[in-house]
């Protein structure tokens, strides 16, 4: 038996009425439509006529607004390259008339106003209104402010330097708020809700709570988690950055609040729903105080020690990760960490808690092509006038010294990675390069990186490590 022919889809009812096209089409002397180009023009109309719509209702949202004006619809003709209607305006009130069709059928209708022509005529035209435009200027370039009529000149930011600092001070939320009491406000108001305002103030309060309490050592975790995952804290990224910096700069005696800034900036970085591409340098500032300042925290003894050098581990782990999110956009941020690294590493003047912090943070930021290139090359110097020194005056304690060596070996480790791997495979070095056994390796190793460190890195037993520490030294040769 024949399966029955599919029946015709139904066609997609219009809403226009064709009568009003076909009077339009007369009106500029087309007399006679047939159905199929009437129907076209009515397909046509509606589609136009959606687009105005739809328009019209973006720039009603972005204006904030839930009802559409003749505004809306202009600016909508103006994005579509259609002449705008000129002589109506949504800002006049709209007046009602009724007129009676019959017993209890009131017809109600929009009445006209009257215009006096004379009065019109005469009186002074209005001025054009200009259309939008967009300009762009620099802020800073290189950490250093143009001066042009858009910033602020020394005179004017003067007057910051005299705001109170502490706990909790912020002096552009305080403008924000309305307190007539700071010596400071914004040239443009940065308007944000009062929710936010109350949020940044909870957050501050719980991160900043050092009670031991498990209670309230669960609220500051739920606080970095809040800003780790909260979609909505964009407009408050400006002043978490003037908070860190604010607190790292003030409280460099207390290691809780060092450690709770480092926590923070780490929850920043991880919240993927945040643009912080243009505050990479202001966040690598308080970053790169906690991992190379001298003093770190007010406290003596084996746990305050423990815990600055936790604190400086943890720092250049947000240190390399701010390296690792930012280089692209920042070409030259990975370059200027990583020389600052090295620089702090390379002085003899500083001490054991500051070249722990340079060497951990140079491999973090740089990553193992930064430890081969410019740390390998000059850890043998670095073993003789810097290293050897400490061991034999005893300028440091055995413990802070053990730290140190264990945190250059922890570097060197890191070249261990595939790449260089297969580079040696691709020049003919997969084999260890004709490398001999273990008394002629640790001593090339003792003879490029040291001594001390040669010994410590052959006491490892890698022999993937040690033979790609060697192609390194044949590299620094050529």
């Amino acid at each position: 038996m024949a399966a029955a022919p599919p029946k015709p889809a139904e066609e997609s009812k219009l809403l226009w009425n064709p009568e009003n096209v076909k009077d339009v089409a007369e009106s500029v002397g087309i007399g006679s439509l047939n159905e199929e180009a009437l129907k076209v023009l009515q397909q046509d109309v509606e589609y136009r006529l959606g687009q105005v719509i739809i328009e019209s209702l973006r720039f009603m949202r972005l204006a904030g607004r839930t009802t559409l004006t003749v505004q809306d619809v202009s600016q909508a003709l103006k994005v579509l390259d259609v002449e705008p209607l000129y002589g109506y305006d949504s800002t006049r009130p709209l007046r009602y008339g009724e007129a009676s069709m019959g017993p209890g059928q009131p017809l109600f209708y929009l009445e006209d106003e009257e215009v006096d022509f004379e009065k019109l005529i005469n009186a002074p035209l209005p001025k054009v209104p200009r259309d939008a435009t967009f300009t762009a200027h620099w802020l800073a370039i290189e950490g250093v402010q143009p001066n042009i009529p858009q910033n602020p000149s020394t005179n004017e930011s003067r007057p910051a330097e005299l705001v109170p600092k502490g706990p909790g001070a912020n002096p552009a939320l305080a403008a924000l708020a309305g307190n007539d009491n700071v010596s400071f406000r914004p040239h443009v108001r940065h308007i944000i809700s009062k929710e936010l305002v109350l949020y940044f103030d909870k957050i501050q309060s719980a991160i900043l709570d050092d009670n031991p309490d498990d209670e309230v050592r669960q609220l500051r975790e739920a606080a970095l988690q809040s800003v780790r995952s909260d979609p909505g804290l964009h407009q408050l990224v400006p002043y978490f950055v003037n908070f860190i910096a604010n607190q790292v700069t003030h409280r460099l005696d207390d290691t809780f609040v060092l450690r709770q800034m480092m926590e923070l900036t780490d929850a920043l970085l991880d919240n993927a729903n945040l643009f912080l591409d243009p505050y990479a340098s202001p966040l690598s500032a308080p970053v790169l105080t906690c991992l190379m300042s001298r003093k770190l925290g007010a406290d003596e003894g084996t746990d305050a020690v423990r815990e600055q050098y936790e604190l400086r581990d943890f720092s250049a782990g947000v240190l390399g990760k701010i390296a690792k999110n930012y280089a692209k956009s920042n070409t030259r941020l990975r370059p200027k960490l990583t020389r600052t690294c090295l620089k702090y590493f390379l002085d003899p003047s500083k001490p054991c808690p500051v070249l722990f912090g340079a060497v951990c943070g140079l491999s973090a930021a740089g990553g193992p092509m930064s430890v081969r290139v410019l740390l390998m090359p000059n850890l043998k110097s670095f073993d003789t006038m810097i290293l050897a020194p400490l061991r034999d005056r005893g300028a440091v304690p055995q413990a802070e010294y053990d730290l140190l060596l264990a945190a250059i070996v922890k570097a060197v480790q890191t070249i261990d990675k595939t790449e260089f791997d297969m580079m040696n495979v691709m020049n003919g070095n997969g084999n260890g390069g004709g490398m001999g056994e273990s008394g002629d390796v640790a001593a090339q190793l003792e003879g490029f990186l040291g001594p001390t460190i040669g010994k410590e890195v052959f006491s490892l037993r890698n022999s993937r490590l040690n033979r790609l520490v060697l192609d390194a030294k044949a590299f620094k040769d050529d």
